[in-house]
Order: C-alpha cells, then structure tokens, then sequence
C-alpha cells in the first residue's frame, strides 16, 4: 500500500443496564483502530447530561484502561477514532463534538467528508457563526443546529440538514434522549447496526460489533435516518432520502480501508479481495516461483492470485504489530522512514525465485519501491508486481486525503517509466471494469471517481 489515508471509524451504543456503555465504547475503538490513529474520544450520556473525553494519539495513548462514567447513570455513549482528511490534525478536531443550543444538546462523530463545507461554512460565517475548528463536522453541526431550532423534532432538523450538506457522511448523533445514526443517500462509507442484550450498537463496521458480542442486524441502509429513543428503547427509521440516487459505496473500503473479518453491505471484504486476487491472475498471469502478499490487506488477494494460477503461495513478509498502518502517518517522510521497520521479507521464502507480489494498490509509488528494494536484497531473482486496485488517476473527496492528482504516481508515468521506477520485472493493475464484480450481491453501487473521474456527487467549486 502506497500511503492512503482515510477518515475515521464511529461507534454507539444504548443499553440501559445489562451493558457498560463505557467498556463498549473501549473494545469498539480497539476494533476500528485501523480506521484511524490520529485521535479518538467517547462521549457519554449520564443522566441527559452530554461530556467527553478525547485526545490527539492512539486509542492506548488516550485510554489506558475504559473510562470512568461521568457521575449518574449512562444509558448512551459514542466513539470515535479519527485520521483527518479535512481539517488540521489538533485537538479542536478531535471527535466526538458537543454542542449547546437553546434546545439543549448534540454530540457528533462523522465518518467521510463534505464536498460543500466550504461553500456552507462561508454562509455561515457571513450570518456570524463561529467556528472552534478546521472540521467539517462542525460546519454540519451549525446547519443542523439551525434546523433545530426550527423543527418539530431532531429527527425533522436531520431530514432538512441532509436537504443541505452534500458530500459523504456516515454519522452518530446524540442528544439528552436519543441515539440517530445517519448515512449519506450515496452511502459511501459504512455503517451498521447490530444488537445486544437489551439495547443496540451502531459501528462503522461489523467487526466492532463481533468485538461487543452485539448480533449484526443489518447495514443502516444509504439515505436512512436510524433513530433510537433513549427513553425506551424503541427503535424507528426515516428512509425519505433513501433511494433519492444511486448508492455508490467506496470500493476502496473492500480494497483496503476495511477489516477482512468485516461484512459491508451484505460483501464479505475477506471474499472481496480474494475475488480480486484471482481476477488479477486472469488479467496479469505471470510465470512464477512464489505468490506473496504485503501484509495485512494485500494477503487476501494474494491468496486468490495463487489459487486461481497454481503459483504456490507464501509468506513474504513479517509485519511489527507494534507500528500502526503506513497510511496512516501523517507525513510522507514519516510514512517512508517506517517502512523497514514494519516489514522484513522472510528470505527463504524469496531467495532466487520469481516472485509474484500483491499489493493492494500504488498510490504515491514511494513504498511500493522500498519494498520491492527489500525483496531484491532478500535475494528475489524477479519481482512482478500486481496492483489489487486499478491505478488513481483523480482526486478523491468523499474521505481519503487524495485531493489533487499532483502526487498520484500513474498521473505522472507511463507504465515503462513506473516499472523502472518501482524496480520490478512487470506490472499489472486491475481494471476498472472487475472492480465492480468485486461483490456478487446485485443492487450494490460502487464509487470508483479516483479510478475514473466519474463522481457521483461532484465537489463545489
């Protein structure tokens, strides 16, 4: 993986006693650490009181241990882990948010990003609303709050809101008496509900369901409005928006972002990027000693690579558990720098071999090339590359920090010029048009605007 980054990971829980919001909250950030390790936060509700603790770091960094409860009972809690791809990295934009209005209380966690923040923040600003962050949840919590106070219930103000903002957001919010889950009509991140003894989780994937022992119910459907009423526990949905255009899912969260073990909307990722492997091995065949993959979500795809050619597959590398995801250092430079620590090629399994090496994509180019450096030192006789992704050819704005083509390797090679660059014997990416196949369930829309140019939901200008 060639430094991706990508926003954030949300969880929420009601369970008015059989389950310590608190210690939920702590196993639900652990299992969407990969989502985001630039911050975290949980935010309670004790007794319709709204406070939260957050920080900048690790979710080990920022909680020792689970939280204390606030004083008072807490039937409510949401999480957040978060990697900003708008907004500086500072503790103003660490999520949870809370905010106060003359009606009472929100607190928010957002996943994704909007494409008309600016655009919504500069009205704002000119009618006299302050800002206390760079964060484009705070510019949704401004027009939502204005909606409020203008509607019936929180509910009606979301519905207006969603009239509003435009751009990706899968988002919790909590008041003094209720839990909302809200995705965007696109739906292009995750979101998911499930249900534990007496209450429900929200999460932005199904692994951090498995991690609270909460039985997956479904995915919270694109355009959904999920309510649950804090009071009893009753659960409702508004599905106005639902529909209103096609879904496009980021396909990007099969290919990479997502956990293997996860389940997004009704796709296996694990099955995902073993459907992916074998249709690199029809579009790319190679003749070859060894399959490996560059831990942890190359290995699935390479898997498939093997099985569907016959190429023996093997264990190339071995990962530090100890140092974060790549993608996820905020700097280049820091990015590159942990590349030998986080990776050491196993040498029996490469040495003087051809070696067939699956990757989940090649972003920037620069830690594709340290790889491929450490196979050839580690005495690989040829390295093939293969790309599980198509090559990123535009800007993504609905999550990722790919926000101009300036730094996109294949926007500036050819393929010769990227092979000598990269140092391989061959290259090989997947076409734009197997990506769609990756899901065998029909109805499921893709975003594939990094891929093609093709955006659902165009940025304002």
């Amino acid at each position: 993986m060639s430094s991706l980054n990508e926003a954030c990971g949300v969880f929420g829980i009601y369970s008015p006693s059989k389950v310590a919001v608190n210690q939920a909250c702590f196993k639900g950030l652990y299992a969407l650490q990969h989502r985001g390790q630039e911050g975290c936060g949980i935010a309670f509700n004790c007794d319709g009181m709204l406070s939260v603790t957050k920080d900048v770091g690790l979710v080990a960094d920022v909680f020792e241990h689970p939280p204390e409860l606030p004083s008072g009972s807490s039937r409510m809690a949401i999480a957040h882990t978060r990697y900003g791809t708008s907004g500086e990295r500072s503790p103003e934009n660490v999520q949870p948010m809370i905010f106060h209005h003359m009606l009472g209380s929100l607190a928010l966690a957002h996943n994704g990003n909007l494409v008309n923040d600016q655009e919504l923040r500069s009205t704002l600003e000119l009618k006299g609303s302050l800002f206390h962050s760079s964060s484009d949840t705070e510019v949704f919590a401004h027009i939502l709050t204005s909606h409020r106070l203008e509607s019936q219930s929180l509910e009606e103000a979301l519905s207006k809101t969603m009239d509003e903002v435009k751009g990706a957001y899968s988002l919790l919010v909590m008041s003094e008496d209720s839990l909302i889950a809200v995705r965007d009509p696109h739906g292009f991140r995750p979101l998911c509900l499930g249900k534990v003894e007496d209450g429900y989780v929200f999460a932005s994937e199904s692994c951090a369901l498995d991690a609270v022992g909460a039985q997956f119910l479904r995915d919270i459907e694109p355009g959904e409005i999920c309510i649950i009423d804090g009071k009893d526990g009753t659960i409702h949905s508004n599905k106005e928006h639902c529909k209103s255009v096609d879904s496009s899912l980021c396909v990007f969260e099969l290919i990479y972002f997502a956990r293997p073990d996860s389940v997004i909307d009704t796709i296996s990722v694990h099955e995902a990027r073993i459907r992916s492997g074998a249709f690199l091995a029809l579009e790319h065949p190679s003749q070859a000693d060894v399959v490996i993959g560059v831990p942890d979500s190359g290995i699935d795809a390479a898997i498939g690579y093997s099985r569907q050619s016959g190429i023996p597959y093997g264990i190339g590398f071995i990962k530090n558990k100890y140092i974060g995801r790549t993608f996820i250092q905020p700097k280049q430079g820091e990015r590159e720098s942990t590349v030998r620590i986080k990776l050491n090629p196993i040498s029996s399994t490469v040495r003087g071999k051809r070696v067939v090496l699956i990757d989940d994509s090649i972003v920037r180019g620069t830690t594709s090339k340290r790889i491929v450096r450490l196979l050839r030192e580690a005495g690989a006789k040829e390295v093939h590359l293969r790309s599980s992704a198509p090559p990123f050819l535009f800007p993504c704005y609905y999550g990722t920090d790919i926000d101009s083509k300036k730094d996109l390797f294949a926007c500036n090679h050819d393929h010769k010029a990227m092979e000598a660059i990269l140092g391989v014997d061959s290259l090989g990416f997947l076409t734009t048009d197997q990506v769609i196949k990756l899901s065998d369930h029909p109805g499921i829309g893709f975003c594939r605007a990094c891929f093609t140019g093709e955006y659902p939901c165009p940025k304002a200008l």
